[in-house]
């Protein structure tokens, strides 16, 4: 088994410590690149694939452990 399937079957359990660096890892796989919006874009993020499919999330602070309801809608949207 693969670093990033490891990574995607951790997803799927909804763990309670995944990291924003593994989820944008997770992302990237399937596809989806960060939009980019000027020096500050705050805490809202936004993932976007070639066919325009779009991710919107808020970015975890001060730390960097996703919470469980972003979880769950990842596992849903990519139909995990």
């Amino acid at each position: 088994m693969s670093k990033i399937e490891k990574l995607i079957s951790r997803l799927k359990s909804d763990p309670t410590d995944f990291t924003w660096d593994e989820l944008v890892k997770v992302l990237t796989f399937y596809g989806y690149e960060e939009l980019k919006k000027g020096k500050t874009g705050g805490s809202r993020r936004k993932f976007c694939t070639k066919d325009g499919q779009i991710i919107s999330l808020h970015k975890p602070h001060p730390t960097d452990i996703l919470k469980s309801y972003v979880i769950k809608e990842i596992i849903t949207h990519l139909n995990l």
